[in-house]
């Protein structure tokens, strides 16, 4: 008779949904299976036959599973699927995988050079690290993952299947994942994954009385017919239909002699044949440890306590055997069907199923079974001092069971701590949630409070701020039993952190005012500088005129402190933003800050912190000077420690100075990629950003309706976009109207910009306040020399993109108060500073030339020349055609551009509309008069009359009203 059936009974339709979900994955259509069941139903076993599947057909296979001690191990099936995929040599080159070899450093040791970020790696950036992997390990044949008793993941593994499952799509990879029917975060997982269609959620239901037969049969190695029917009524009535259960009753019954075998090759049973379940299997595991001897027996109790998987040392440490006797042990178990090698795991062992484990306890009373725990608990802890790694929570886990609680409860909270290092937030919160209950009867209050208040820093970092220790009262609690005040004050500072994020801001500054009063007015530096850096983030969290000031004032008394204090997070945070507050008004002193806050980082080893120091910096340079040099070796350096949040967040500084250096197309695919990755990694703190930084792309070349679908899909963010929005008017808006030549809806936007930013002044400073909108204003006559003046002492006003501005505002000034020769030296200056910036340069041009011949300085003509040219090269006719018509008024000779034909619409090309027609019944759609048309276009109210008196003909519009009409139906299309 054999142990275990040869094959898988019953499960015909979930292998062909099996072999049809390989066969998509391998033509590049990749798709996942959740395989839902109790324990014993099949589940691994028919994963097993999947894997066989795609190893016939050539494709690469992974596996791993979740832990013996379930949530504890973030990540831990990828590690054992890509250690697996090490060991068999079919890990690709991991050069190929770019900025994501680092990431994976998280799993794979070897790729870990300690450059990865303290702060740890998000689930999402890291599921992506594993999409591409799989991609390349899937190339040209596909790829299988399986991933097994997901009911005890972690919810950081969680999230990376999610994200996995949500990227699939035309990758040639296949997802298994197996996992019990239990109220378990992975259960609701793979529901809602079902309902979007992201994977197929299949439920394995016990077997009929046919599958039981067949079954019984593979394992008796008889024919179905011979298997007497009496067997299988019990073997179906006793095992439920599940396959485990059945395999184990047979192996009892045949042990027990109450099966015999017939001449005719059937199988008889005894008279008084009985079974009882789950009595038979406990019963018919025991047997089988009995045989093994009193001594294996013992250690395989002992393997239990651990859980239904083992390391073999700990095993060994914890039971005082000599090696032989261990492995005469496992030799003996691995006949008996009873355990086997945890693949892919060295030195680690598992039982053959949960259920095998179980039935060993039974037999234990919970003193026995305490006594165990707490053996193996010092066990692990003699043989891994420090118990890093996986190992302190097993042993938190095992101290638990043993009843030492405190011993627990401390163990919960170093691992707590550690996780949230790693950036595995959710279970940092469920390990220091434990940690929390465990100690609550505790006598130490300080290390309660300790523990508390990384708590609340790990439920603010995850959103959960309706978690109960998110709470004043549990502060209370603490302060009730003599916690000191200082204590006190500091988890008020933490609760008020979750506050902030939660976006509560009243309860927020109450908690900072309670903090105040507890520590008074001779607070300890240690004590102050968290309090003021947070009272720093409130303030620049309001929307009122005075908040950057008041930031600014919190933030210098907190970096001060901090730095007294040896608080180097807190130092590093306020000098950052100190920096970010200080561009308004001396960037010197703002490159200083964080120059400040890298060295500051540096010293104490924070990679992450040292690189955002860096990249604020080199952004800074560059709004000083445009050079973007150090801005692109910052980024450099967020790819070398794998901070790929931040280098995106680069690169789309980087489009932005694209797209002012005119260069469109680089800037176009910097932006889509940001757009795509912000978007696929839930980047949402940099969304809002990038699509106000595509927006400016389609205004800097005049393509106003691809700009106005941006600014409506960053409208969709609310008030997470609010701090765009001078951006959206100054940048985008306003270039987009001066290049229609609308110069009074240019005004319009500027002014709208210019609006905003005193509403809520914003930390970006190209919006137009210290720039454009001065030129703009200067132009119109709006501003003089005081405007000017309170201008030009900014520190705004010194940036490169800005200075240009400043510079022709000046210029026209000095012109207008008959100064030609400094008009002129400042024209030259001007010149000099928007070299790097080809379409305002010529713009700036345009828009001086009229005021420099007027006043008689410069050389208006040459520069209408250039910026014509320019536009006419670029298409931008409105600005080509203003030129020509500004060059004729001076009485300047000027080339007929032919070519403005390609601009007009194949359609109205084929009524006759011309080129000038064609401008005419572009700015029809404002329905204005043709007084602003011929404002715009520099020509005559009556020619303007007569161009719409021709489109009236060549359109068969009965009046202009309708050809207005026509004509934003038309350009629309």
């Amino acid at each position: 008779m054999q142990t275990h059936a040869p094959r898988v009974v019953g499960r015909d339709g979930e292998i062909d949904q099996l072999d049809h979900l390989l066969a998509e994955a391998r033509d590049g259509r990749g798709g996942a299976v959740f395989l839902l069941g109790e324990p014993g139903i099949g589940k691994s076993r028919l994963a097993a036959v999947g894997t066989t599947l795609a190893l016939d057909h050539g494709m690469a296979t992974l596996r791993g599973r979740v832990g013996a001690i379930g949530t504890m191990v973030a990540f831990r099936p990828f590690t054992e699927a890509l250690l697996s995929l090490i060991r068999r040599g079919e890990m690709p080159d991991p050069e190929r995988l770019g900025l994501y070899r680092r990431v994976l450093g998280r799993l794979v040791p070897d790729w870990d050079d300690g450059d990865v970020p303290e702060s740890g790696i998000s689930a999402v950036v890291l599921g992506e690290a594993i999409l591409r992997l799989l991609q390349l390990v899937g190339r040209d044949r596909g790829c299988l993952l399986v991933l097994e008793d997901l009911h005890g993941s972690d919810p950081e593994t969680l999230a990376v299947i999610e994200y996995l499952l949500d990227n699939l799509q035309d990758q040639p990879i296949a997802v298994v994942a197996t996992l019990r029917p239990d109220r378990t975060p992975a259960a609701e997982l793979a529901q809602l994954a079902a309902q979007r269609g992201t994977a197929a959620l299949v439920e394995l239901h016990p077997l009929d009385r046919q599958n039981v037969r067949e079954l019984a049969a593979d394992c008796l190695e008889v024919a179905p017919t011979g298997v007497p029917d009496r067997l299988v009524e019990r073997l179906w009535a006793d095992s439920a239909g599940i396959p485990f259960i059945v395999e184990e009753l047979l192996q009892e019954a045949s042990r027990s002699g109450q099966l015999l075998s017939a001449t005719d090759g059937t199988v008889q049973v005894v008279d008084d044949f009985r079974m009882s379940v789950p009595a038979a299997v406990v019963r018919s595991i025991g047997n089988r440890t009995d045989q093994l001897g009193p001594q294996s027996r013992e250690i395989l109790v002992l393997a239990a306590v651990i859980g239904h998987r083992f390391p073999l040392s700990v095993v060994r440490h914890a039971s005082g055997v000599d090696e032989r006797q261990l492995l005469a042990t496992l030799r003996a178990g691995l006949a008996a069907q009873l355990v086997g090698p945890d693949e892919p795991v060295p030195d680690w062992y598992a039982f053959r199923h949960p259920l095998t484990a179980e039935a060993l306890l039974a037999g234990l009373n919970p003193t026995e079974r305490a006594a165990l725990a707490s053996r193996c608990a010092d066990a692990i802890e003699e043989l891994h001092p420090g118990l890093p790694g996986e190992w302190a929570p097993m042993v938190a886990e095992l101290a638990e069971a043993g009843g030492d609680v405190a011993r627990a409860g401390r163990l919960f909270a170093v691992t707590g701590r550690r996780s949230f290092a790693e950036g595995s937030m959710a279970s940092a919160v469920n390990l220091l949630d434990r940690a929390n209950t465990l100690l609550a009867e505790d006598s130490d209050v300080v290390h309660r409070a300790d523990v508390l208040g990384a708590l609340l820093l790990a439920v603010g970092e995850t959103g959960q701020f309706g978690h109960p220790a998110a709470t004043a009262e549990a502060i209370e609690q603490l302060a009730n039993r003599g916690l000191d005040s200082r204590k006190v004050a500091a988890l008020h500072v933490r609760l008020a952190g979750v506050e902030h994020i939660a976006g509560r801001w009243s309860s927020a500054s109450t908690h900072v005012a309670v903090a105040r009063s507890l520590l008074g007015p001779d607070a300890a530096d240690a004590d102050l500088a968290p309090l003021d850096a947070m009272a720093a983030a409130l303030e620049l969290a309001k929307t009122s005129p005075g908040r950057l000031k008041s930031a600014a004032d919190l933030a210098t008394r907190a970096a001060e402190a901090a730095e007294r204090a040896d608080l180097p997070e807190v130092a590093v945070d306020a000098w950052q933003l100190l920096g970010i507050l200080s561009r308004e008004h001396d960037l010197d002193q703002s490159i200083g800050y964080f120059r400040r806050a890298r060295q500051v980082a540096a010293e104490h080893n924070l990679a992450v912190q040292q690189n955002l120091s860096h990249i604020f910096q080199a952004g800074t340079m560059c709004l000083a000077d445009g050079d973007v040099t150090e801005l692109e070796h910052a980024r450099q350096q967020a790819l070398r420690i794998g901070a790929i949040p931040s280098a995106y967040e680069v690169d789309g500084a980087l489009g932005q100075q694209a797209i002012l250096r005119s260069e469109y197309e680089k800037a176009a695919e910097m932006i889509e990629a940001c757009l795509a990755v912000t978007q696929r990694l839930k980047l949402t703190r940099g969304a809002p950003y990038v699509l106000v930084t595509k927006a400016v792309l389609a205004g800097h070349q005049g393509k106003r309706a691809e700009m106005e679908a941006t600014l409506a899909e960053l409208a969709t963010w609310g008030e997470r976009a609010s701090h765009e929005l001078p951006l959206s008017y100054g940048l985008a808006r306003t270039f987009c109207a001066l290049l229609e030549e609308n110069r009074e809806l240019a005004e319009s936007d500027m002014a709208q910009a210019l609006a905003y930013d005193a509403q809520n002044p914003t930390t970006f400073h190209m919006a137009g306040k210290n720039g454009l909108g001065l030129l703009l204003g200067v132009l119109a006559g709006r501003n003089g020399w005081p405007h000017f003046e309170a201008v030009s002492a900014t520190a705004g006003s010194k940036m490169r993109w800005n200075r240009q501005f400043v510079q022709w505002g000046h210029a026209v000034l000095l012109g207008r108060d008959g100064r030609p020769e400094e008009a002129n030296a400042m024209a030259a200056e001007a010149l000099e500073t928007s070299s790097l910036y080809p379409m305002a340069r010529h713009l700036g041009l345009r828009m001086v030339a009229e005021p420099a011949h007027a006043d008689g300085w410069g050389e208006p003509v040459a520069w209408l020349r250039q910026a014509e040219d320019y536009f006419h090269t670029a298409n931008v006719q409105p600005v080509a055609s203003a030129c020509r018509s500004l060059l004729r008024q001076l009485g300047a000779t000027v080339s007929q551009r032919r070519t403005g034909t390609d601009q007009v619409p194949a359609n109205l090309r084929q009524l006759g509309v011309t080129t000038r027609e064609y401008e005419v019944c572009r700015l029809l759609v404002d329905r204005i008069g043709n007084k602003s048309i011929a404002s715009r276009l520099h020509i005559s109210p009556r020619t303007v009359e007569k161009h719409v008196a021709s489109l009236m003909t060549k359109t068969q519009q009965p009046d202009r009203e309708a050809l207005s009409s026509f004509a934003r139906t038309v350009l629309q299309d």
